[in-house]
């Protein structure tokens, strides 16, 4: 392997998270549940949603991405790269709904990806216990923040809320995978400094 094969690989798994369909094993969620009726005001809302949720998965494969580049444990790489994968699903999800609604993808998904990325490499280069730290507290508040998406939904959308409530799920399982992989909780000003930046994304997500 020359020094450029991992670059290579890098570039490419960026490619495919930001322009390219993302794959999936599992059924999307509530895909057998009829559309609900909703008017253009809330199917707006929703896609908006959608979207938002969409921007945290790309930037959950840049984050899982960086890590496992960087990761000095082959448990810790293995157990990134199984989390990026069902990640992957939720891109797939994800998008698939913003489609339905009408909505469309934030059009700063490369510039998500990048600054993700290059979060996810510097937390793995501070060493396994903190960059499992910090997947712990990224999915505790992705949790959060998926809790609030499902109150926001109208109640007759059972599509969406059955998508939010897999991703949930698969979230917890991913927190609870990093920390008995030995996860240093961090410290309070970088749990902050992670709200801070998320509602960034969050806000300029929900429009561009």
């Amino acid at each position: 392997m020359s020094l450029l094969d991992p670059l290579i690989s890098q570039v490419d798994q960026a490619l495919r998270t930001v322009f390219a369909a993302a794959p999936t094993t599992r059924p999307m969620p509530g895909e057998q549940m009829p559309e609900a009726d909703l008017t253009e005001s809330e199917r707006r809302h929703v896609a908006a949603l959608m979207r938002i949720n969409h921007v945290g998965e790309v930037c959950a494969q840049a984050l899982y991405a960086g890590q496992a580049a960087t990761a000095r444990d082959d448990r810790t790489k293995v157990a990134m790269q199984q989390a990026a994968w069902e990640e992957t699903e939720h891109l797939n999800w994800t998008e698939r709904r913003i489609a339905e609604l009408g909505g469309h993808k934030s059009l700063l998904n490369p510039l998500w990806y990048a600054g993700a990325w290059t979060i996810g490499a510097v937390a793995g280069r501070m060493g396994d216990a903190i960059s499992l730290g910090f997947v712990v507290e990224t999915e505790r508040q992705v949790e959060a923040h998926l809790l609030s998406h499902l109150d926001q939904l109208p109640a007759a959308d059972g599509r969406s809320h059955a998508i939010i409530e897999q991703m949930k799920t698969d979230e917890i399982r991913h927190a609870n995978m990093a920390a008995g992989l030995g996860a240093q909780e961090l410290p309070g000003l970088a749990k902050l400094a992670m709200k801070l930046a998320a509602k960034l994304m969050t806000t300029t997500a929900h429009r561009i």
